[in-house]
């Protein structure tokens, strides 16, 4: 009998229940878009400009970071959901166990790294004097709450297994709630500055991860942590790597690719960094909701390869297509509408958002491919496939965006052409993978195995 928390994703319709899974877990992006938000205006409204330029020169190494240990989290997702799915109560215990004991290892190792790189990091990204000893301090902090970072990332992941997207929604709008309270509290009150919003952060991170493993450690399912249990088997985080590692790399991928079209902008004077700052600062709402129902294809395909349900494969791909539809495009246009609006809210220079606009326009109103690229992904994941998706999306997203730098900006050198390499890297890499989706399709049985 499936709890009220849980989704039956082996019977029934398919799109509801997709959406079913979605919107929660879009809720929750969006909250921690929205919790990261506050933690800049706090800086700059409350510190100084300062403050605001040493936090947000951290951010693209942060990123890079935490977007990592969620695509290594995708590894423990799909093996639990295929070994839920199969009734193998034996392996889940293992995945569950092996995923609590790396991510607490893993974090504590970043904690004694993490103080030792954040200064040469800050260098090497050229961070400026005056401001980094701030950043410094700020990504020294911040280290000490990679493991209940990774703690709640992996947690969450384990739940998302089963179709439980509800509660981690809950554990951050509680603890989002508190980082804001906080951020507030030690700035204004106390005046602490960037370490003021580095130690809010770091607690509200302590508190998701904690009502996390508190669910786990009370559930009476199969999925229940207990503490004398967690270890690391060698050959079950091989298998959680083989799959989330090629997830975690293409984050880190993406992450350079973008930073090398920053420095690109970069080159067309303060006015365009600015309006892109602000236009890349909406996309992401954006995406939060796409990435969403790729997150729901991934666990709705593991499950049921994992049951042997094979004849759903193919429908759960074209359901979460249409679910990308009605939540990427609408979402997309209404950015591009309510485009000068948004930007004002982070500039209100006039040139500042006619540049951001022009970013809006490009990227936002055809989003909604790059959502069905990830979703094609969220497929060949769920079906154990993982290292050719990653080749693919770096050479048809991450190559193909340098190449065009190097030639078609250097011909057409304008805003509008470097922002058409987003779009056409999106096109590119989402048909190679679609044709590798029905490539590893058919090498799955087309009817269901007997008893599934």
């Amino acid at each position: 009998m499936k709890k009220s928390y849980e989704i039956d994703m082996l019977h029934g319709a398919l799109l509801p229940k997709i959406l079913m899974f979605a919107i929660p877990l879009a809720l929750s992006s969006i909250l921690q878009l929205l919790f990261n938000a506050a933690d800049i205006i706090v800086l700059g409204r409350y510190v100084s400009a300062e403050a605001l330029a040493a936090v947000g020169s951290t951010s693209s190494f942060v990123n890079l970071l935490v977007n990592f240990f969620v695509g290594i989290s995708v590894g423990v997702n799909v093996l639990v959901g295929q070994f839920y799915a199969k009734h193998n109560d034996d392996m889940v215990r293992d995945v569950v166990h092996t995923s609590i004991g790396t991510s607490i290892l893993g974090g504590l190792l970043f904690i004694f790294v993490g103080v030792f790189i954040s200064e040469p990091v800050m260098i090497l990204m050229g961070s400026p004097e005056e401001v980094r000893y701030m950043s410094v301090l700020y990504l020294q902090i911040y280290f000490i709450g990679m493991p209940f970072i990774i703690l709640y990332n992996f947690g969450a992941a384990i739940l998302r297994a089963i179709g439980d997207t509800k509660r981690p929604l809950y554990y951050l709008l509680v603890a989002g709630i508190v980082n804001v309270i906080l951020n507030l509290y030690f700035v204004i009150q106390w005046d602490m500055g960037v370490a003021g919003v580095a130690i809010a952060t770091t607690v509200s991170n302590l508190i998701s991860s904690l009502l996390v493993l508190r669910t786990l450690m009370k559930e009476k399912s199969v999925l229940r942590v207990e503490l004398k249990r967690v270890r690391i088997d060698p050959k079950v985080l091989f298998r959680i790597f083989k799959i989330g590692l090629p997830a975690g790399l293409q984050s880190c991928f993406f992450s350079i690719s973008n930073m090398v079209i920053q420095s690109s902008i970069n080159s067309f004077g303060a006015i365009a960094m600015a309006g892109s700052s602000a236009a890349s600062n909406i996309e992401n709402f954006v995406y939060s909701t796409m990435n969403a129902v790729y997150q729901a294809n991934l666990s709705f395909t593991s499950q049921n390869v994992g049951a042997g349900r094979y004849s759903r494969i193919n429908r759960i791909l074209g359901a979460c297509l249409v679910a990308n539809m009605i939540v990427g495009l609408p979402t997309g246009l209404l950015a591009c509408v309510f485009g000068h609006q948004l930007i004002s809210i982070y500039n209100t220079d006039p040139d500042v958002i006619a540049s951001g606009i022009v970013r809006l326009y490009i990227i936002c109103s055809v989003y909604f491919i790059c959502g069905a690229m990830d979703t094609i992904v969220g497929s060949l994941r769920g079906m154990g496939e993982a290292f050719i998706p990653m080749m693919v999306t770096l050479v048809g997203v991450c190559g193909f965006r340098i190449i065009w730098i190097m030639t078609v900006l250097r011909v057409f050198n304008s805003l509008d052409v470097l922002y058409l390499s987003y779009p056409v890297s999106w096109t590119v890499a989402g048909l190679i993978q679609l044709w590798y989706f029905f490539k590893v399709r058919r090498k799955l049985p087309k009817e269901d195995a007997v008893g599934a």
